[in-house]
């Protein structure tokens, strides 16, 4: 549990370092890319110790890769839609279906 919460902390942050910027039009690159970096600092501060802790409590690489681009995704979906105030499209439901069914195949032990 702790990997994952680790994991969801620090996608926030990247996210925000990522993204945030692009509402702010009138900044000049140099700004966004110098706030980005700041951000991300964060990011990494959390990200190293979630996954130094999922693996040594049994994840694979793959394992850990899958789950935080899953919970990416799910930030992001907050993030765009109640900060960069665009549409979310059933597409995307459908997308994240067959994302989740990747992860089902991940962590699944029936098919070898």
């Amino acid at each position: 549990m702790r990997t994952i919460i680790l994991l969801v902390a620090s996608n926030i942050f990247m996210t925000f370092a990522w993204y945030y910027h692009l509402k702010q039009e009138g900044w000049p690159l140099w700004k966004a890319i110098v706030l980005s970096w700041f951000i991300a600092f964060f990011e990494y501060v959390l990200m190293v110790p979630a996954n130094r802790s999922g693996y040594a409590k049994g994840f694979s690489g793959f394992q850990l890769k899958m789950i935080q681009e899953v919970i990416t995704l799910v930030v992001f979906v907050f993030f765009a839609v109640f900060y960069l105030k665009e549409p979310f499209h059933w597409r995307y439901l459908v997308s994240f279906a067959l994302l989740l069914g990747a992860v089902y195949f991940m962590f699944s032990k029936r098919f070898g």
